[in-house]
């Protein structure tokens, strides 16, 4: 482990850019639940126990449509979690790291929590593949519209696990909904991920045409959800001159031979070869 962290400080140290890849373990030290499992998912969540819901199955549009109210009791109690917390010290070091770069960086991540956004890294340098739960959109996606949830507040009943307000769309009526990538979702609007992704594709096409060293830096991306392991699988073996370093206490195995699994939980990992 030591020969590892060593090497990691000195890919990191060499790098002319960082990109930060992070999936739902990237929270957990903010003391954010990660949803492991149905027994994770349950624990965060007692009332959907009850229900005998999976994530995938809660995770679902079709609760905007047929129960409204145990949708935004979800999503509502959700919103509200993620606007209270404080991102932990992970996030600081960071962005001490990109900022000693020259802000040569960028972030891809599958959470829709905004942790990123409020820990001070730029809305400009950031691809939340699976949306954001601080925008909203029309459940039929009427008008193709995106808008901000800043002045959105929904009372939830945890009792009854049911929202008290159902915010509805202001140009056909139907319920909102957040503006974030479900299970079986026909009706997410993708326009402001693909203007992130846009962002994105111009910013490594300058590291390419610069032949620049990148690090790839994935924290809490688990193999469930495998979104943000698979793009830093594919990038590090698609440009040698990227090298990945996956931190994760439980599945730290990595596929290609120029990238570095650490057994670490987020911050103890980050900590390790940031410190």
């Amino acid at each position: 482990m030591l020969e590892k962290i060593k090497r990691a400080r000195e890919i990191v140290k060499e790098a002319d850019a960082v990109l930060i890849t992070a999936g739902a373990g990237m929270g957990v030290d903010s003391g954010l639940p990660d949803f492991r499992g149905n027994e994770g998912f349950w624990r965060a969540y007692p009332p959907i126990k009850k229900l005998g819901l999976s994530f995938s199955e809660m995770a679902s549009p079709h609760w905007f449509k047929t129960d409204p109210k145990l949708a935004w009791a979800f999503y509502g109690h959700r919103l509200h979690l993620y606007r209270d917390t404080t991102p932990h010290d992970g996030f600081k070091m960071l962005l001490d790291l990109v900022n000693e770069k020259d802000e040569n960086y960028f972030i891809y991540t599958s959470n829709v929590d905004g942790q990123f956004q409020k820990a001070g890294f730029s809305e400009d340098k950031i691809v939340e593949v699976h949306g954001s739960i601080h925008f909203l959109q029309c459940s039929k996606n009427c008008q193709d519209r995106i808008w901000s949830a800043d002045d959105l507040e929904i009372r939830v009943d945890m009792d009854l696990f049911e929202a008290l307000d159902i915010p509805t769309c202001p140009d056909c009526g139907a319920v909102v909904r957040p503006n974030i990538l479900m299970f079986g979702d026909w009706y997410w609007n993708s326009r402001r991920t693909d203007a992130q992704q846009a962002r994105f594709d111009h910013w490594f096409d300058q590291i390419l045409k610069n032949s620049q060293k990148v690090v790839i830096i994935e924290i809490g991306a688990g193999t469930a959800i495998a979104t943000i392991r698979s793009f830093g699988n594919a990038m590090s073996k698609n440009y040698l001159k990227a090298t990945l370093i996956r931190i994760n206490p439980r599945e730290s195995e990595v596929e290609n031979e120029n990238s570095i699994g650490l057994k670490l939980g987020g911050l103890e990992g980050l900590k390790a070869i940031l410190e």
